[in-house]
This record gives C-alpha cells, sequence and structure tokens, in this order.
C-alpha cells in the first residue's frame, strides 16, 4: 500500500530550529505545503550537501506558502552540535526534527530497523495533512532541491486546478494537460 493521498500519523516531536528547541506534532503540518525530508544521520557525508542544497531554497519555498522540516533518528540535542560546527548545517534555517525513537521514520516507512537510520525520503504534505508526493532512495544517491522545487509547483498547481494534470517536465506556465476521452491515444 501506498502513503499516498494518506494523512500523516499522529506524532510528537522535538526539534532543533533557530537556535531554539522547538516541540512538533502532526498539526505543524497541517494548514500550510510541507516538505519533509528524511535522511539517515547528522555528521555524515551525503546528508549535508543536501540539507544545504534545500536550505538555499527556502525562501523559494517559502514564497510559494512550503513549510521545510529536515527529519533524522538523531536527536535535537545532536541536530544542534551539528548545526554548530558543521559551515553546511549553519545555513539552515528550517527545523531539524530529532527522531530518536523512530516514530516518525516508521509512520513515513523508511525506517531502517536493522541500522536504526532513515532512508532518505521526501514527503510533501498538503494543507489538509495529506502525503501528495513521496520519493524513497537508496543512502548512497544525494537529493536535488531544484527538482524538488518543480514538484512542490506541480503539485501545487494541481491542486488549484482541478481537472488537469502535469506532464513529464512540466514547468511553471508550461501547458498542462485535461485528461479526456479525445487525448487517449493522441500524445
Amino acid at each position: 500500500m501506498s502513503l499516498i493521498n494518506t494523512q500523516i500519523k499522529p506524532f510528537k516531536a522535538t526539534a532543533y530550529h533557530n537556535g531554539k528547541f522547538i516541540d512538533l506534532t502532526e498539526e505543524n503540518f497541517k494548514g500550510t505545503w510541507s516538505v519533509v525530508m528524511f535522511y539517515p544521520a547528522d555528521f555524515t557525508f551525503v546528508c549535508p550537501t543536501e540539507l544545504e542544497d534545500l536550505a538555499a531554497f527556502q525562501p523559494e519555498f517559502e514564497k510559494l506558502g512550503v513549510n521545510v522540516y529536515g527529519v533524522s533518528t538523531d536527536s535535537h540535542f545532536a541536530h544542534k552540535a551539528w548545526h554548530d560546527t558543521s559551515e553546511a548545517i549553519k545555513k539552515v534555517n528550517y527545523p531539524l526534527i530529532g527522531d530518536p525513537t523512530g516514530v516518525l521514520s516508521r509512520n513515513f516507512e523508511v525506517m531502517i530497523e536493522e541500522e536504526g537510520m532513515a532512508l532518505r525520503g521526501t514527503f510533501v504534505i498538503n494543507p489538509e495533512g495529506q502525503i501528495k508526493i513521496m520519493e524513497v532512495h537508496d543512502n548512497g544517491i544525494g537529493r536535488d532541491a531544484s527538482e524538488l522545487m518543480r514538484k512542490v509547483k506541480a503539485a501545487q498547481y494541481v491542486a488549484s486546478h482541478p481537472g488537469e494534470v502535469c506532464p513529464a517536465k512540466w514547468t511553471e506556465g508550461a501547458e498542462t494537460l485535461t485528461p479526456s476521452l479525445d487525448l487517449v491515444g493522441k500524445i
């Protein structure tokens, strides 16, 4: 069963955000669009490159009304220490959620049980709390925030234009499709 179009499950967690520890629940992912990006661990190799890349796009996500969250099975204390010591992570201004019990990682089905870490999973959640996009892949493969931005824009477009769909490589302002019998076999 896919998580697409399912409601996010309840959780309670603490995040490190802008020099403070903050408490979060599933309610924080509702009322606005959210990007939740799981990564394996702090103080690693690919992870800081991804988090820094996402931080560079955070202002654009904010203009779209999208809140960004990073999640690993490290504690919020480890997130603070990483933020204090890594030049890449110092650029991160979105909450880094600690998931040491693995509740969030299991809720989003990215937990690697034998390692106690999460797979690289990216989820886009609509304001109603439904998962609209999910991408999960091997931990050796880094993500690209510009591609995530394109997908978020497509998800928002489809949500605000019922009956239309975005074709492959769709970018903002490009033509969309309106599925109908007339299109069958003509694309």
